[in-house]
C-alpha cells in the first residue's frame, strides 16, 4: 500500500464520500484524482474540509451522479467552468473536468476546454497544488507529480508550475495567494515569483474588490499574519490592495527626534493579537488600529511627533475602507469602534485607574470589551523593560476590574433609573434628541460618581440640570 493510500484513509471522515465516488469511476470508466490542496494537505498533516476531485470526463455529470449516491437534492454547477459543487454538511466536495484554460489579457474569466489530468495540473497556481492522487479502484493511491511539487513541498519553497510571468498574468489573484500561502505554510516564495510580481502587481486590477478581501482575511488567520503583508509590501501588492495600510511605512527624523515606523509597529501588533486570538475580526482590527497615523502626524517643537486624534481619523477612514472591501455593517461597527478606543485603556494605565473611566470604558465597548483589551495588550510594542513592566502592572489592575462579574453586568444593564417618559413629563418636551441628552447627562453623572445610582438620587439631578440644558439647546 503506498504511503499516499494510507493519508487518504486516515481522513476517516470522508471515506464514504471518496469510496462512492471510487465506484462511479470504475463504473463510467473515468480517470478519477484527489487534486490540489487537498492532496497537498494530506502529506503536510493539515485539516481541510474542502475535497477537490478531477475527472477526465463529464465534471458536471458525474457530480451530480456522486450527489445522487451521497442523498443530495441538488449540486450547484458551474457549466462555463466545467465544474459542479457537491454541498455536504460540513464537507464541500467540488468536481471539475480535467481541463486546459487561456485568458485574455484585461479577465480573469478563462476559456476552457476538456483536457487531461496533466493539462489540468499545469494551470495552476503552485507546484505544491500541482499534486494529484488517483482513487480509481485499478490505480488508486498513484501519485501524479509532473511538476516535482512533492520535492517542492519538502523544501518549503513555492514555485509556480509554468512561467511565472504567465500564471500570474492568466490569474492575477495568484499574487496575492503566494503571500497568503508564504504565511499560512512558513514556505519561501522562490526569487522569479518575486520578481514576477512586482513586474505585474498593478494587474491586480482586474481582480474583483470581493476576491481579494477573501484573500486579505486568509492572511490573518495564519500564525504570523505579518509574513503576508510584508510580502505584500516589498513587491509593490500592498500599494494597490490596501492603499492605507502602505501609507504606513517610514520614519522621519526632525531635530534629533524620530518616530517608530508604524506599519512595523502594526506588523507586531498583528502577530501580537494572532498569539492571542485566533478571531479574524480582531486581527483585522489590528491592522488599521493606527491607520489615521499618516493623516494626523505633526511634529512639535517641544513634544516631537504627534498623532493627535489617530484614532477618530482612523475609525472615519474605516467606513470608505469598509464599503471598498465590502465588509458588512456588523465588521464595520466593530473595525470602527475598537479603532476609536483603542487607546482608552493604555491611557487609563498611564493616568492611573479609577472605577468610573474603567467602567465608562467597559459601557463604551460593550460586549467587545475583552477584544478591546487584547488589541491593547497587543499595542504594547515598547522594548524598554521598565515602561513595559510598568504598562503591563497597570493593564493586570484593569483587567482584575473587568473581570468583575457584578460590574461587568452591571455596566451591560446600566441606564439612567429615570426614564425617558419621566423626563418629557418633568421637562414638558416631546420625544427628541433632547431627551437623550439629559438622560445622558444623568447617567454621565452616576458613572462619575457624582450622585447615587438611586430614581430618587437621579430624579434630584435631573431637576437641578434641567434648566441649564435646556436654555443651551435654544442658543
Amino acid at each position: 500500500m503506498s504511503k499516499i493510500t494510507d493519508l487518504i484513509q486516515s481522513r476517516s471522515e470522508h471515506q464514504s464520500i471518496l469510496a462512492k465516488a471510487s465506484e462511479l469511476g470504475r463504473e463510467k470508466e473515468l480517470g478519477l484524482y484527489l487534486v490540489g490542496g487537498y492532496v497537498r494537505d494530506l502529506f503536510l498533516g493539515r485539516e481541510n474540509q474542502d475535497i477537490d476531485l478531477v475527472v477526465e470526463g463529464d465534471g458536471i455529470a458525474f457530480a451530480e451522479a456522486l450527489g445522487s449516491s451521497l442523498g443530495v437534492n441538488r449540486v450547484v454547477p458551474f457549466p462555463e467552468f466545467g465544474t459542479a459543487l457537491v454541498p455536504l454538511e460540513g464537507i464541500q466536495v467540488e468536481v471539475a473536468t480535467a481541463r486546459t484554460e487561456s485568458y485574455d489579457p484585461d479577465s480573469r474569466k478563462p476559456h476552457v476546454q476538456a483536457g487531461t489530468i496533466e493539462s489540468d495540473l499545469a494551470r495552476r497556481d503552485f507546484t505544491i497544488n500541482t499534486l494529484a492522487a488517483s482513487i480509481h479502484p485499478d490505480t488508486y493511491g498513484v501519485l501524479i507529480d509532473p511538476f516535482s511539487g512533492m520535492q517542492d513541498l519538502r523544501r518549503g519553497i513555492l514555485r509556480t508550475p509554468l512561467n511565472p510571468d504567465t500564471t500570474f498574468s492568466d490569474d492575477p489573484l495568484r499574487m496575492l495567494r503566494a503571500a497568503r500561502f508564504a504565511a499560512q505554510l512558513g514556505y519561501m516564495i522562490v526569487p522569479e515569483c518575486v520578481d514576477s510580481i512586482t513586474r505585474q502587481k498593478e494587474r491586480i486590477a482586474i481582480v474583483s474588490r470581493e476576491r481579494i478581501t477573501e484573500e486579505i482575511m486568509k492572511m490573518l488567520t495564519a500564525e504570523r499574519p505579518s509574513v503576508a503583508f510584508i510580502i505584500l509590501k516589498e513587491t509593490g501588492l500592498l500599494g494597490a490592495v490596501f492603499p492605507e495600510l502602505d501609507a504606513l511605512s517610514g520614519a522621519e527624523v526632525r531635530d534629533g527626534r524620530g518616530h517608530k515606523d508604524v506599519f512595523s509597529h502594526t506588523m507586531q501588533v498583528v502577530d501580537n493579537a494572532a498569539a492571542a486570538s485566533p478571531n479574524t475580526a480582531l486581527r483585522f482590527a489590528a491592522l488599521v488600529h493606527d491607520i489615521g497615523k499618516p493623516r494626523t502626524k505633526r511634529y512639535d517643537e517641544e513634544r516631537g511627533w504627534t498623532f493627535h486624534h489617530h484614532e477618530e481619523v482612523g475609525r472615519k477612514m474605516l467606513r470608505e475602507i469598509a464599503r471598498r472591501m465590502r465588509f458588512s455593517n456588523e465588521l464595520r461597527d466593530y473595525l470602527m469602534k475598537l479603532t476609536r478606543l483603542h487607546l482608552r485603556p493604555i491611557a487609563l494605565a498611564k493616568e492611573g485607574v479609577t472605577d468610573s473611566a474603567v467602567r465608562r470604558v467597559m459601557r463604551e465597548a460593550g460586549e467587545d470589551v475583552d477584544d478591546l483589551m487584547i488589541l491593547c495588550r497587543a499595542d504594547i510594542t515598547t522594548k524598554q523593560v521598565i515602561r513595559q513592566t510598568r504598562y503591563m502592572a497597570n493593564f493586570e489592575r484593569v483587567e482584575a476590574l473587568m473581570a468583575d462579574v457584578v460590574i461587568r453586568d452591571e455596566m451591560r444593564a446600566f441606564q439612567s433609573p429615570v426614564r425617558g417618559e419621566e423626563i418629557m413629563a418633568v421637562c414638558s418636551l416631546e420625544p427628541g434628541p433632547l431627551v437623550g441628552r439629559l438622560k445622558t447627562a444623568i447617567e454621565e453623572a452616576i458613572l462619575e460618581g457624582q450622585i447615587e445610582n438611586t430614581h430618587e438620587a437621579a430624579l434630584a439631578h435631573l431637576y437641578a440640570i434641567k434648566d441649564e440644558i435646556l436654555a443651551s439647546s435654544h442658543q
